[in-house]
């Protein structure tokens, strides 16, 4: 198992922090020596996965903070208390999402979920924590993308898929891509600026957790699995397992600036976390810039003069 480095003095947030991978890394960091914020929707979870952590790790710093994604409002609240609170912030780890909803649904602010709570929320949420992640010696922001990626497409004249059928399978591939290219585009935009953060990606693989049945049973009276999860045949990993390049990409002095990272086994779904190949679409620099720039207008959110 992947042994997290010393974490000592650092304060990291991971979103998502009460249960699957999220969970995983929040109590593996903070067993490092880090002060973790687990920042959850649920006050109710996130106290349970916080208490559960110091039960296991006596003595480990982690607090909870609620955090909507689906929320701009609640996005600007966390971030504005973080900032009220903290003098910096050592890393962010965009780890939480949704996955298939069987119809097409809005986020409180009109957003097409899985694109608002996968990549305009985490954008936002990104965009009003940099400055503190530039106050910190060396910031670092891990972006969870999805081995879905490899077949998303970015439609820039049906983003919300308001024109077209909606498809809860190709929604989810269009998100994690975009989540990609967040990671790429603030990479190389720190790079241009001479920034001392590093942006970078990664993915679990096909991890068991209740990402599978969350999202494809909302408006359901039963709880379904989403599509993408009913062979039983291909090959799967619990959360441990695929925490591990989450918390390669965030913790790992070897984990670099505009890396992707995900499991290196059987069809990319399991095994020992490495770097992933790079397909056109996960290249293209022109796509990415130009996503960021809708995601501004959409977010009302910036990078920091």
């Amino acid at each position: 198992m992947y042994v997290v480095p010393d974490q000592t003095g650092r304060t990291v947030v991971v979103t998502g922090a009460n249960s699957g991978t999220g969970r995983e890394a929040a109590e593996r960091l903070a067993a490092a020596g880090a002060h973790v914020v687990l920042a959850v929707r649920t006050a109710e979870k996130g106290e349970k996965a916080l208490a559960e952590i110091q039960a296991a790790h006596p003595g480990a710093s982690a607090e909870v903070r609620i955090l909507d994604l689906a929320s701009l409002a609640s996005v600007q609240a966390f971030a504005d208390d973080l900032g009220r609170d903290l003098p910096h912030l050592d890393t962010l780890v965009n780890n939480a999402g949704v996955m298939t909803p069987p119809t097409r649904m809005e986020t409180e602010d009109g957003f097409e979920l899985q694109l608002g709570t996968n990549y305009l929320g985490p954008f936002a949420l990104t965009n009003r924590l940099l400055p503190l992640l530039l106050a910190a010696p060396e910031g670092r922001v891990t972006t969870m993308s999805s081995g879905m990626a490899a077949v998303g497409r970015i439609r820039f004249d049906d983003l919300q898929w308001t024109r077209r059928r909606y498809s809860p399978t190709r929604s989810y591939a269009q998100s994690k891509l975009a989540d990609l290219l967040l990671a790429r585009q603030l990479a190389r935009v720190s790079m241009q600026r001479g920034w001392a953060l590093r942006s970078n990606a990664a993915h679990p693989g096909f991890t068991q957790t209740n990402l599978q049945t969350a999202g494809a049973s909302l408006g359901k009276d039963a709880v379904h699995r989403s599509s993408i999860a009913r062979f039983p045949f291909v090959p799967s990993q619990l959360p441990p397992e695929g925490a591990e390049p989450m918390l390669f990409a965030a913790a790992d002095p070897r984990a670099v600036e505009d890396g992707y990272y995900g499991p290196t086994g059987r069809f990319g779904l399991v095994g020992p976390t490495g770097p992933v190949r790079l397909n056109r679409r996960m290249r293209d620099d022109r796509t990415a810039a130009r996503l960021w720039a809708a995601a501004e207008d959409l977010t009302g959110t910036a990078l920091p003069a």
